[in-house]
């Protein structure tokens, strides 16, 4: 069902309603759940609880007076949320909140694992307050504790990137291919840039967050239970370490980055390095050849019976000449 109705306690869930002809809610519902409703069923809850519910384009704007905002004690609360989508690639919903003192509206347009482990919780004794309020609160902090998950596993992620950058359990292997090499790298690159786009959308759904709970806890003193705010204050304390956090990560992010991006240029510079040298080695023995090729009448090698191995031995010589004074100048 799009819509899910939930109460607080062991009772649990009510999804089998009819939006057409319904009119009332049933007794105990503080969290009304829509998951990409129909016109219908925006109509039924309109209808059945007298709030305005936001559309998709309403809930996509970006302005903080569209995102936070409020009608008549009514509090319209809107924040980006993190998802993947059938591809795997993490992209951000906007997820809209309704809060009033009696009941939680949330509108999203894509399935989002915090809300499922949510209602799941919604069915223990006690482990909501039993109030639009307390059903607020616990969503918004299944929300933070998903984006910690996140954040961690990226963590490992960019920690495992990091051994693999600087070989810091053991020395580099200098019998891969330089194309191996350069294609490992390339990988990491790529690797580094999903990990930063995934932190930047995560930075995007805690400031929202962020926003949301101070704007929440003064908007609504006057109706909000007094054993709630002590959460709310825990849950922006949450946001801001997150906050920390996904900064220090997209630091080590850059950093890997800068790390990753030398060391396919110290790859490129070694490869011009080894093309100069063998450059350089070829144009002694080749000036060699150019005077010994020269069509003169008179030219006293051409008579003598050691002149071949004469002009061999001196390009040999001419070449390994500069070979020796790379060598000693360690390029190589």
């Amino acid at each position: 069902m799009a819509v899910a109705l939930h109460s607080c306690g062991p009772q649990g869930t009510l999804s089998e309603i009819d939006p057409v002809h319904a009119t009332a809610l049933p007794k105990g519902i503080v969290w009304i759940d829509l998951l990409m409703p129909t016109p219908e069923e925006i109509a039924y809850v309109e209808r059945a609880t007298g709030l305005h519910v936001p559309g998709l384009a309403e809930l996509s704007e970006i302005e903080t007076s569209s995102r936070l905002r409020t009608e008549n004690g009514m509090l319209y609360l809107n924040t980006p949320a993190v998802y993947r989508n059938d591809e795997a690639r993490p992209v951000t919903t906007p997820v809209g909140f309704v809060l009033c003192a009696k009941q939680l509206i949330t509108i999203r347009f894509e399935p989002l694992r915090a809300f499922e482990s949510f209602g799941a919780e919604l069915k223990t004794q006690h482990s909501v307050h039993p109030s639009s309020t307390g059903a607020f609160v616990g969503l918004l902090e299944a929300m933070v504790d998903r984006l910690a998950d996140i954040l961690e596993h990226v963590g490992a992620e960019l920690d495992a990137v990091s051994h693999q950058v600087f070989h810091v359990e053991g020395k580099p292997d200098k019998t891969k291919p330089p194309a191996r090499e350069e294609n490992d790298l390339r990988e990491t690159l790529r690797s580094l840039g999903r990990s930063g786009d995934l932190i930047s959308r995560i930075r995007d759904s805690l400031m929202g967050i962020g926003r949301i709970v101070p704007y929440a806890a003064g908007r609504g003193i006057g109706w909000m239970p007094a054993e709630v705010k002590p959460e709310l204050e825990t849950l922006r304390l949450d946001v801001l370490s997150l906050n920390d956090y996904d900064a220090y990560l997209s630091a080590k992010v850059q950093f890997l980055l800068d790390a990753t991006l030398g060391l396919i240029n110290i790859e490129q510079n070694n490869i011009i390095k080894v093309l100069t040298v063998v450059s350089v080695v070829g144009v002694p023995p080749t000036l060699v050849a150019s005077w010994y090729g020269m069509n003169f009448k008179h030219m006293p090698e051409l008579d003598w019976v050691w002149g071949y191995p004469y002009a061999i031995a001196l390009a040999v010589a001419v070449s390994v000449l500069p070979l020796i004074w790379f060598r000693k100048r360690g390029w190589f």
